[in-house]
This record gives structure tokens, sequence and C-alpha cells, in this order.
């Protein structure tokens, strides 16, 4: 992959920002700020800006806190309503409350699968190698 040269006049809040997280990670500066500038590029599709804020914030995270989150799972019941609802949908239809619960349930799974795959990028960044699918299965 090719690099491009730019110069960038940060904010002096934003730029302390980076120092301390590259500091606390104990990696470059310039590593740090492409993340972060990755994090936050626009992309088709774009979540609700707390989840893309959230998912910034992902960068100053340490790796134990990242392997973490890229285990994340909804929760069992919520993957079994979910399921239902489909399942319902597909047979007789959903009322307006179902649909809506199904509706926040889908949502959920989406961040859940934007979060696991936000802290992925960030882990193979960071020189690990993840193409061990058994490393992101839940920890029981």
């Amino acid at each position: 992959m090719s690099a491009q040269t730019i110069q960038l006049d940060l904010p002096e809040t934003v730029y302390q920002q980076i120092q301390r997280a590259a500091e606390k990670t104990h990696r470059p500066f310039n590593d740090v700020l492409i993340e972060a500038v990755s994090a936050v590029a626009p992309v088709m599709e774009m979540p609700p800006s707390s989840l893309r804020t959230a998912l910034a914030q992902m960068t100053y995270l340490n790796d134990a806190a990242l392997w973490q989150a890229a285990r994340a799972t909804m929760q069992q019941s919520e993957r079994e309503r979910m399921e239902a609802l489909h399942d319902q949908l597909q047979r007789t239809g959903l009322s307006i409350q179902e649909r809506q619960e199904e509706q926040k349930l889908l949502a959920l799974y989406q961040e859940t699968i934007l979060v696991r795959a936000q802290a992925a990028v960030l882990l193979k960044q960071r020189g690990y190698d993840i193409s061990n699918l058994k490393q992101f299965e839940p920890l029981e």
C-alpha cells in the first residue's frame, strides 16, 4: 500500500491526545495518528455519530482490551430473541412492537460486529496474527 505525505495542522489538544496515546501504548506517534484518522475516515454507510466516536476511541485501548472487544458478542438471550423474531417475521409477520424490538436487536448486532471488526483491524495494525478465528471466540 502506498502512502501519501501531507502537512497537517492539529489543534494543540488533539496533538496532546495523540501524544499521550502513543506514550501509553509505547507506539510511534505517526502510527497512532494514522489509526485515529483511519478509524474516522468516511465510508459509504456511516454508523451513528456516537458509535463512530466509540470506534475511534478504540485506538487508545491497550491490546488486552482490544482482544476483549474482538471477542464481544450479544448475550445469548438477545441472539435467541432476534432469531425468533426473524423466524416469526418470515412465517406470520410482526406487530409494531415486535418490529421495533427486532430493529433494536438488529442494530445491537450490527454494532457488535463493527466493534469486533474495528478491534481486529487495530490488532492487525499492531502486528498481531488475527487469522486464527479461535482467538475471537468469546471467553466463557
